[in-house]
């Protein structure tokens, strides 16, 4: 497991995905590690919250020490953890994290409307883009991809939160997911419609942070990475 803090009260982790083969690693694939994010909201919205959360391997030294370090600040910040999906694919380990904390200190798992029932984990909440969540995270649709999916924007650390939309290409770059990520039998046409144009809103939240579940995180001019990357081919494919 590979921890960063990224500022007070903001962490990404990484971990292998369960599902990774080395077929998944090639031009226009994924790499076996991916991310998921702590966040401590400050006040007046406290609240911890979980996004796309993934534990290591059980029986491992990096479990025992996720679960430790999970344990010790959720713990410490005395408060209802709430856990947030980006997507169908990332219920990871929703499942396991709600019920270790639902008695203790009382948890949550919200799931964007239309991923019910596809994904690896019962919901709690279901939310639309741009609902109020826990600990004032703002969310945001992307269309024409495997919809529902949704960004997650951290306003106090001006961090965006990405899901299978936006890779991490290394050396404060990212690259927008490819059209083979679209899902359905139109996934080309709603890709090629709308999938550009809906990350373009996104440039005007002027973060400063990116932290894609794939990829490495870009840690300053973030939104100049992002306008790049529409500009760009996308990943795999220049």
């Amino acid at each position: 497991m590979d921890t960063r803090e990224i500022a007070p009260g903001l962490w990404r982790w990484t971990a292998p995905h369960p599902d990774w083969t080395p077929e998944n690693d090639r031009p226009g694939g994924w790499g076996e590690r991916v991310g998921a994010v702590y966040f401590e909201a400050p006040p007046p919205a406290e609240a911890v919250v979980l996004i796309d959360p993934l534990a290591p391997p059980d029986g491992t030294a990096d479990a025992d020490r996720f679960w430790a370090l999970l344990d010790r600040d959720v713990s410490r910040a005395a408060l209802p953890l709430t856990i947030l999906l980006s997507n169908r694919h990332h219920g990871r380990s929703a499942r396991v994290v709600y019920r270790r904390f639902a008695g203790r200190v009382g948890a949550a798992v919200y799931v964007p409307r239309g991923a019910e029932g596809r994904v690896a984990c019962e919901p709690t909440h279901l939310f639309d883009p741009g609902e109020p969540l826990p600990g004032a995270v703002e969310s945001y649709g992307i269309d024409g991809l495997d919809e529902p999916e949704v960004a997650f924007f951290l306003r106090p650390h001006r961090a965006l939160v990405l899901a299978d939309a936006v890779i991490g290409a290394g050396g404060g770059e990212v690259r927008v997911a490819p059209a083979s990520w679209s899902a359905g039998d139109d996934g080309g046409a709603r890709y090629r419609e709308r999938f550009r144009a809906s990350l373009a809103r996104l440039v005007g939240l002027d973060a400063n942070v990116l932290l894609p579940s794939h990829g490495e995180p870009v840690l300053a001019l973030g939104a100049q990475a992002l306008a790049a990357a529409l500009r760009a081919p996308a990943w795999g494919e220049g």
